[in-house]
Parts: C-alpha cells; sequence; structure tokens
C-alpha cells in the first residue's frame, strides 16, 4: 500500500496557486484512476483506490502548508506504512515551470511544508515529486509568489506536468524509484 500526499493550502482563496500545485497532482491522480476523494480523516481529504494495481491513499492535508507533518504522521501511523510507500508531491521554485524532479530521499530544501513533514516523521527518507514552479521574479515577496496562480500562457505547461506527475506515480509504484527518476527527471 502506498500514500500518495500532495502538499497545498485549504480554503478557495489558495485553489490553483503555486503552492498548491500538490493538491492539484492529487486530483489529477484521483480523476486518472477513478479514485473518489470522499471522505476526511487523518487531518486531510483522502480517497482510497489502486494505481498500477497496488492499494493506494491519496491525501491533500487540511492543516495548512507548515503544518503538513501532522496530518502524514497520522496517515503513516494509522496504514503502518513504511517510508518507502510514501509519496510526497510539492511546489519547487529552483524548476522551471512545469518540470519533475523526483527524489527518494533529500533535505526539505527551504519548503516548509516538507521540513514540517521530515520533523513528524523523523527522516529524510521518503520519495518525493517536486513540480516546478518557477523562480520568483526579483522585485516579489516569496509568499505573494507562491501564492500566486499561474499566467495563462503557463496552464498547458501544468496542465501537462500534472499529467506527468500522475504517470510518474504509477512509474514509481509499478517500477520503482530508480526507473522513474530516469524517466521524469529528464527535461
Amino acid at each position: 500500500m502506498y500514500i500518495i500526499i500532495g502538499l497545498g493550502n485549504p480554503d478557495q482563496r489558495y485553489a490553483a496557486t503555486r503552492h498548491n500545485i500538490g493538491f492539484d497532482a492529487i486530483t489529477r491522480i484521483a480523476d486518472d484512476y477513478n479514485i473518489p476523494l470522499d471522505f476526511k480523516k487523518h487531518k486531510a481529504i483522502c480517497g482510497k483506490g489502486y494505481v498500477g494495481g497496488e492499494k493506494v491513499v491519496l491525501a491533500q492535508p487540511q492543516t495548512f502548508m507548515n503544518l503538513s507533518g501532522e496530518s502524514v504522521r497520522e496517515l503513516v501511523d494509522f496504514y503502518k506504512v513504511s517510508n518507502e510507500e510514501i509519496i510526497v508531491i510539492y511546489d519547487d521554485i529552483s524548476l522551471e515551470v512545469g518540470q519533475l524532479r523526483l527524489r527518494s530521499k533529500g533535505s526539505a530544501g527551504g519548503h516548509n511544508g516538507i521540513k514540517n513533514i521530515i520533523s513528524h516523521l523523523g527522516t529524510e527518507d521518503f520519495a518525493r515529486i517536486k513540480i516546478g514552479v518557477g523562480d520568483k521574479p526579483k522585485d516579489w515577496d516569496l509568499a505573494d509568489y507562491v501564492l500566486s496562480r499561474f499566467p495563462k500562457e503557463e496552464e498547458p505547461v501544468i496542465r501537462e506536468a500534472l499529467k506527468r506527475s500522475s504517470e510518474a506515480v504509477k512509474s514509481i509504484i509499478t517500477d520503482g524509484m530508480e526507473s522513474a527518476m530516469n524517466i521524469y527527471n529528464r527535461k
């Protein structure tokens, strides 16, 4: 069993912002694999189903980004999954818009949601799919930038990135992280 967590902020005012790309990825996976996001438990909106023949729980933590670890800890404890069965999807400003980067472990890299998950799990060893949202413009405040929406011209790139992130989840589950990294970490 895998737990696939997409990071974002609850509340409609954050919908479709750069920082909520993890929520959008979970919605795409739910659509692609006919998994209803139909219950709230473990401080998250969740859905149960199958990806690549493997049982999965999809989760969108409702704790706000900086407290994502609270939800992840509850999910991990309840479903008794190992670190190898956790996949976290989130935004990355160091990647070009739409670029994916898969990692099997690593530091928080300045991302407060990941920092909180690492703190609650006590480890950096869990899979991540980072979706590039682009670097902030020079005169912008970082918080304002990540809470902004994508301009129209970037929407097709983001739709493609969400499609590829859904495919990457299946690839991690069916073929393993190394194989998935070889496919999806190319520009």
